[in-house]
């Protein structure tokens, strides 16, 4: 044998006694036909890890108490277990030791049953309960616990090639369950409301013209919270349990494998909603699951008593993002999901607590997390979708260190509400949405922002539903128990003059139908890059609830028997879609620029506090396309334009959202000639006009 051959038998006894600190997590070493296990923590004193058998997950069938003088590696604690002694276990946990002193926030306590961080599925026992792990003592029996892979199946991804998207991107934010658990949906009981029943509306999302899913939180969360939309995350590499068909580990995962590979070769890309801010675990009187045992100073963010979590998420605790341990656990999760999983980006929720200082003050010069995830080349061709603000932070635009990041546009949301819902002085910030936000995304030599850097959006899962936003003037939320004192009171909503969906008078429907095409089409007309929520397109309504975030019933599920009621809002979605992608003189990688003109009724753009009116020309010769003539009257009366650019007879209309379908848009080739060059734009109306490219 030579030397290195014997070094390296030397070092693999070495780690079959004593493990290895990486991967952290559970590892199949099948070459040693041993499963290794790894977790961090600073502050612990002791650590002993527990196996159960499949049928006993109250009495551990395997113990193994970490001897720091062999089991330890700087921070992590590591062993190895041959599964010929693991006695066929199928679960495991955590014991952790450490000083009890809530004063100097450390929050040990070694009755507790703790989940590891980097677990890639778990198991709820029967016994399953939150209040245990939320009081002292013992939770054995009650604890989620995480599943031993030791023989998971590959995926066979079939050399699918993975989809990219420019100009054509549209996305289409949706909640996995919410989606397709409604009867209407036509799927059998065994696939609504999980990752194969979304698999079978993808000839749906065709269709619309969807090119990119993006799915509401999907990592596991604590069943027995309050947490319908998943904002409370466990862990953040398991896939939520409820959303498959299975309750096998490894059925799950290739659950939704399948729904990415099944997506992809349908020619959609898949992006994550993330929270990578705060966990399940809540403010110091919640659940200690994982994290606030293991070590709770490396994990949270404490206020300056020790003793309780900072909230700049509003939900209880804040993710130390400045911690080296904590941004390694970002970045291996973001990568499971990108290599193992093969999604194509993720939208940050909160993103601005990655800006967070281990004082809880702000870095927005270099905050390492935003850095590492710029920089590294596994995401190189990833979506990176910030939510650039929190509780106590507001960085929309150049101010979010990730210079080169999309951004909801939560500005665009606003404008574009108060503009059509009739609001005076609002025709110079919704020219300013239109062309592409560059107040907030400037095209300067020192910035160079893209255009499709900000994603514009009238309605997300946050707020009122689309129908809702023309039907109340107030939100109703007493469904979800706060005494309607939840969600958000500013929210630029007009009900058309008729407050709900009860007895509505027909011309108040009428209004509210022109209403949605309003804010629809000047949605898909916007430089940036379009994003609208799931049902939106056929009026689906959450009842006036604009925070229905607990709401596991009808009042989040989507109701596909409103698409049958609604069929020419659907009509006029998917025709203004496909519009959009006929036009890519709209969506610029860079701003319209000189290519674009402002108009009024006769003349130059009337950008005074009363105007309610505006025009634009856009020169489509650069991007070798048509030009086009858009005139939005957001005024409660008529008004005649004079269009400013070409002769009588050179325009035709495409879109005129007063009149009724199919009228309102026109499919390809049926488009109508304009013989004069004064048009009568009715009252809460958009008309499009286009011109053949003489290029």
């Amino acid at each position: 044998m030579n030397k290195k051959a014997t070094e390296e038998k030397q070092v693999n006894k070495w780690a079959q006694r004593e493990g290895t600190p990486y991967p952290l997590g559970v590892t199949s070493i099948d070459e040693n036909h041993a499963c290794n296990f790894a977790l961090y923590s600073e502050a612990a004193t002791g650590v002993t890890l527990l196996l159960y058998a499949k049928d006993d997950t109250d009495t551990p069938c395997y113990r193994y108490p970490f001897d720091p003088a062999i089991n330890k590696t700087a921070h992590i604690w590591h062993c190895r277990v041959p599964h010929s002694i693991m006695h066929k276990a199928a679960y495991y946990a955590y014991r952790v030791e450490g000083p009890d002193d809530p004063a100097s926030g450390k929050w040990f306590d070694p009755d507790k049953i703790l989940l590891d961080p980097y677990a890639e599925a778990v198991y709820f026992p029967p016994d399953f309960d939150r209040e245990a792990a939320c009081k002292p003592g013992p939770n054995a029996g009650k604890a989620p616990l995480g599943v031993i892979h030791t023989h998971a199946p590959a995926f066979d991804w079939e050399e699918t090639v993975k989809p990219k998207h420019s100009h054509d991107t549209i996305i289409y934010e949706l909640h996995v369950h919410g989606f397709t658990r409604h009867a209407s949906s036509g799927l059998s009981k065994d696939k609504r409301g999980t990752f194969r029943g979304l698999i079978e509306k993808i000839p749906y999302l065709k269709e619309l013209g969807i090119t990119v899913v993006e799915l509401m939180p999907v990592h596991q969360n604590d069943p027995q919270e309050e947490d319908y939309w998943g904002y409370m995350p466990l862990n953040f590499f398991s896939p939520n349990r409820s959303y498959g068909s299975s309750r096998k580990p490894d059925a799950l995962m290739n659950e939704f494998r399948a729904m990415v590979k099944d997506l992809h070769q349908a020619g959609i890309e898949v992006i994550m909603d993330v929270v990578y801010n705060h966990t399940a675990e809540g403010d110091e009187n919640g659940p200690a699951y994982s994290y606030r045992g293991i070590d709770n100073e490396t994990y949270y963010l404490l206020e300056e008593d020790r003793r309780q979590y900072r909230n700049d998420t509003g939900t209880g605790n804040v993710l130390n993002c400045a911690d080296p341990a904590v941004r390694k656990m970002i970045m291996d999760s973001l990568r499971f999901w990108v290599k193992e999983m093969q999604v194509d980006g993720f939208r940050f929720d909160l993103a601005s607590i990655f800006t967070r200082n281990r004082d809880g003050s702000l870095n927005l010069d270099d905050p390492p997390l935003i850095a590492e995830i710029s920089g590294d080349p596994a995401f190189s061709k990833t979506r990176l979708i910030a939510e650039a603000w929190d509780v106590s932070s507001y960085q929309l635009g150049v101010r979010f260190p990730g210079i080169t990041w999309m951004q909801w546009n939560g500005q665009y949301r606003d404008d574009l509400r108060r503009f059509i819902k009739g609001d005076p002085g609002m025709v110079g910030p919704v020219m300013t949405r239109l062309y592409g936000s560059d107040d907030l995304f400037p095209d300067s030599v020192e910035y160079a922002c893209h255009a499709w850097q900000s994603v514009n959006f009238i309605n997300s899962h946050d707020g009122f539903s689309l129908y809702d936003l023309v039907s109340y003037n107030r939100k109703h939320n007493e469904a979800n128990g706060h005494d309607n004192r939840d969600g958000m009171d500013q929210n630029f909503s007009w009900n058309c003059g008729w407050e709900g969906d009860k007895n509505v008078p027909e011309d108040v429907m009428e209004l509210r139908r022109r209403q949605a095409k309003n804010f629809g089409c000047l949605l898909f007309l916007s430089n940036g890059t379009p994003m609208f929520r799931a049902g939106d397109e056929f009026l689906n309504t959450q009842y006036g609830n604009n925070n229905p975030y607990n709401q596991n019933n009808e009042i989040n599920w989507l109701d596909w028997s409103r698409k049958e009621e609604n069929e020419e809002i659907f009509r006029f979605f998917k025709l203004m879609i496909a519009f959009r992608k006929q036009h890519p003189s709209l969506a610029r990688s860079r701003f319209w620029r000189d290519d674009v003109q402002w108009f009024g009724t006769d003349g130059a753009a009337d950008t005074s506090h009363a105007s309610h009116s505006i025009a634009f020309y856009l020169n489509g010769a650069s991007e070798e396309d048509d030009d086009l003539y858009v005139i939005i009257n957001a005024w409660w009366n008529g008004l005649d334009f004079t269009i400013q650019k070409g002769n009588a007879g050179e325009w035709k209309r495409v879109i005129d959202t007063s009149l009724p379908s199919p009228d309102d848009i026109a499919i390809p080739g049926d488009e109508k000639t304009i013989d004069q060059v004064i048009y009568t734009v009715n009252a809460r109306s958009v008309v499009v006009l286009i011109r053949e490219c003489s290029v």
